[in-house]
């Protein structure tokens, strides 16, 4: 029954997320090249404020704690699972402070209005899965890039969406880079629930009434500690947190 109401429902979300990436392209343009990053990044987090209040007319809800723990001034590692594409927006806009960058595949590089545009421009990169001799050189330069800036990169160790909120095995290769060229980072592990329940149907209809939950980890530092360890901790606090 809820996928029959749904219809409708995804809908009206539909055009109103594409009104707001569509008005927001320009924007966004305007902002970097007149005004600079600063600017560029204020619309950036107004837009994802908007895709998230969109998401309410689903009558999804929001709880993300655990901010008041992560260190201000150094750059972060934010290692989360994965589950739609509806945690992307919920942690640029909740994490804005931390200024989170995102490692993603370069499809998403273009042909999408708004969302193209700040993966090339806002700091973030894109890499090419079927060919690592790209992308590592793509994620050493975003870990030179939050160790200089101390800012955020945003990493799925699971490389793929868990369509069930059923963790996959974490891999390491990423974020053994960001730990190299970003020393004094500190790790940020992010649980994350209930986002698949949006698209448990596909891309549409969309799930109602879900409550999406962001649960902050406690954070550590990298320093002085073996990758190995550091992989072990991070997975180990993120899937803690996962309700199966």
């Amino acid at each position: 029954m809820q996928k029959v109401f749904s219809y409708p429902i995804s809908v009206v979300y539909y055009i109103v997320f594409l009104l707001l990436l569509v008005l927001f392209h320009p924007i966004q343009w305007i902002c970097l090249n007149i005004f600079g990053y600063q600017a560029h990044k204020k619309s950036v987090d107004i837009l994802n404020l908007g895709i998230v209040r969109a998401t309410h007319l689903l009558g999804t809800a929001y709880t993300f704690t655990g901010r008041e723990k992560v260190p201000h001034g150094v750059p972060l590692i934010i290692v989360a699972n994965h589950q739609s594409m509806y945690d992307i927006p919920a942690i640029i806009w909740f994490m804005r402070r931390f200024h989170p960058k995102f490692i993603s595949k370069k499809e998403l590089g273009k042909g999408i209005p708004s969302v193209s545009y700040n993966l090339r421009h806002g700091g973030s990169v894109l890499i090419d899965r079927k060919d690592p001799k790209q992308a590592l050189p793509a994620i050493k330069s975003m870990a030179d890039y939050i160790e200089k800036n101390k800012r955020s990169a945003v990493i799925f160790p699971e490389g793929t969406r868990s369509k069930t909120g059923v963790p996959k095995r974490f891999s390491e290769n990423g974020l053994k880079i960001l730990c190299k060229y970003a020393p004094s980072a500190y790790i940020v592990p992010v649980s994350i629930n209930n986002s698949w329940k949006l698209v448990r149907f596909g891309q549409f209809p969309l799930g109602l009434g879900c409550h999406l939950t962001f649960t902050i980890q406690d954070p550590f530092p990298i320093k002085n500690i073996p990758f190995d360890e550091v992989m072990v901790r991070a997975e180990n606090a993120v899937v803690q947190g996962i309700n199966t």
